[in-house]
């Protein structure tokens, strides 16, 4: 199926990275882009969505592209090691590892009530999918509004209705999440499909995941198709 990438114009509330506008970059265990009025691509895990042997082959190959990569390093290395890393996390994720709260409906409510509480407030949340043990979104942060916040209030609310549900104490989420600045519109296609096609590629029964899009994003023709036979490595 061809993409329709070309035929779209850029979706309401919507910007993709800006050339000519300055980049400010962080790293924890994952290199971090933010520009201001930019559109992220973001995945957040559960706490125990990867066991500790798949942690520690990550090291492993970590230590191994460092030494392959010596500083300074550019930044197509540092989106190098990100999608790379993202990628092998994803496909682990894909396996159902950990406790999976999001497969409780109760649970996967409380998420997707997070992701709307500040909408059109804070940040503009336009598309999701809450798989087991994570989830995908694509949102926009307004202006005095900063991604880290954001998801710091998504995370604390919701870990802490879930230990509170289960009457539970310890961490429910992994510290870091991945994020990335969606470059353009044919960009934005593939998240969007990406996020789409993540449930049928873990082989997940409709009753374990929750799927959103913005309704004034399909009315602009944005809207999830069935990419049968597009590839599912991360955009």
């Amino acid at each position: 199926m061809q993409s329709q990438s070309f035929n779209l114009s850029a979706p309401p509330n919507f910007r993709g990275l800006d050339p000519d506008l300055p980049i400010r970059v962080y790293q924890r265990h994952l290199p971090h882009w933010r520009q201001d009025g930019a559109t992220y691509f973001a995945t957040c895990r559960l706490a125990d969505s990867l066991p500790q042997d798949k942690l520690d082959a990550l090291k492993r190959w970590r230590e191994i592209w460092e030494r392959a990569n010596l500083p300074p390093r550019s930044e197509r290395q540092w989106h190098e090691l990100a999608r790379e890393i993202t990628q092998r996390t994803d496909r682990w994720m894909d396996e159902g590892y950990g406790e999976c709260y999001f497969r409780d409906a109760a649970n996967a409510e409380l998420m997707s009530n997070a992701f709307m509480h500040f909408q059109e407030q804070r940040y503009f949340t336009s598309c999701f999918c809450i798989m087991p043990n994570h989830c995908h979104v694509i949102v926009k942060p307004f202006s005095g509004f900063e991604l880290e916040d954001i998801f710091d209030s998504w995370k604390g609310y919701v870990g802490f209705q879930i230990n509170k549900r289960l009457n539970r104490h310890g961490r429910v989420w992994a510290e870091e999440s991945y994020d990335r600045i969606i470059r353009d519109e044919e960009h934005l296609f593939h998240v969007v499909q990406y996020i789409r096609n993540n449930p049928r590629k873990a082989g997940l029964p409709k009753d374990q995941w929750h799927r959103w899009i913005h309704p004034v994003w399909q009315a602009a023709g944005w809207y999830f198709q069935d990419l049968y036979d597009a590839p599912t490595t991360t955009p």
